[in-house]
């Protein structure tokens, strides 16, 4: 197997439960990655308290300084117990009780979907580009992100399975950069949202685009509860990366293999909206909460650009610069 890309910063924190190949009942508990162990949080002193990275994340501002210390000791000093990752299974890093999503927010991308939906005896592809393209200029001049609700239940970890609904016709993939709250955010201007961006992490937003438009009701427009929130539709991970290791949020890298084949490669740089400010305009209306998830969008080079929409036994391995891999294999719904 190919060696995956270094994490940025020293460690980077997860949720992990014993046996790697494990889907038993052991407990899951927040773990610090470094390298290739793990140091049990549950075993350190001043964080027995917190049983998930979620409690972590309620007192980012708290903990951090520990994680940093706990670092700073190295392993003979570190107290707590060092297990080895590939013992361990890795579960999603964390659980949030709301996932933001937003919708066509890198420029290339939507110019991809909007060719590939017209209709075979529609507009020709070069006027749906520059009409596309106006439209995205509008919507980034008037400062109007498009962002709707995921559901919590449809959370998989990095390396589980995904599962295809056996009425899905069409599954499609849409790797995206993360953002983990920390603070909570509630109605904060762009230039202070960023600071309440604990971590960033990888999600796969995967689609079962014959679903986004009801064709029955189409003046009701998306139907994104059933094209995006089966179960298993949202890997999540490996780990959640501290937002002052990972750099600037606007140019990562966004890469997303398809069986070994590259599908996306593309750099945060093409998003319209940025993540300060898709974090500012979601909190008006939501209070964001410790361990929520806001999803910035994924890039161009979706199944439905390429003709190849995901089929049992596909594997998608997403990496994004500093923030790991993601690989999920594509199984059948069990009759």
């Amino acid at each position: 197997m190919e060696t995956s890309p270094p994490l940025a910063g020293p460690f980077a924190l997860g949720t992990f439960s014993a046996g790697a190949s494990s889907v038993g009942t052991d407990a899951a508990f927040p773990g610090l990655v470094t390298g290739d162990h793990v140091l049990d949080l549950r075993t350190v002193p001043e964080l027995q308290a917190y049983d998930s990275t979620r409690a972590l994340l309620e007192r980012w501002d708290d903990v951090l300084p520990l994680l940093h210390g706990l670092h700073s000791h190295g392993a003979a000093g570190t107290p707590g117990e060092r297990l080895p990752l590939a013992d361990l299974r890795v579960h999603a890093p964390v659980e949030p009780r709301q996932i933001l999503q937003s919708g066509a927010n890198y420029r290339t991308h939507v110019i991809d979907l909007a060719v590939a939906h017209e209709p075979a005896n529609g507009r020709p592809a070069e006027q749906v580009r520059a009409e596309t393209a106006a439209m995205m200029d509008r919507r980034a001049a008037e400062d109007q992100p498009y962002v709707f609700m995921g559901l919590p239940s449809s959370v998989t970890g990095p390396y589980d399975d995904v599962v295809i609904p056996a009425w899905c016709t069409k599954p499609d993939w849409e790797l995206e950069l993360a953002a983990v709250i920390g603070r909570p955010a509630f109605r904060v201007p762009t230039e202070h949202a960023l600071e309440h961006v604990a971590a960033y992490t990888i999600a796969n937003d995967v689609t079962a685009r014959e679903a986004v438009f009801r064709r029955d009701m189409p003046e009701i427009g998306t139907d994104w509860l059933r094209a995006k929130n089966a179960p298993t539709f949202t890997p999540v991970g490996p780990y959640l990366v501290p937002a002052a290791f990972a750099g600037d949020p606007g140019n990562l890298r966004v890469t997303l293999r398809l069986n070994g084949k590259v599908m996306q490669d593309e750099t945060t740089k093409d998003m319209i909206f940025d993540v300060a400010r898709l974090v500012s305009y979601a909190s008006q209306t939501v209070e964001l909460l410790p361990g929520d998830l806001v999803l910035t969008g994924s890039p161009a080079g979706n199944g439905m650009h390429w003709g190849r929409l995901l089929r049992p036994g596909d594997v998608m391995e997403g990496a994004i610069t500093g923030l790991g891999v993601q690989r999920n294999r594509c199984v059948s719904e069990a009759a």
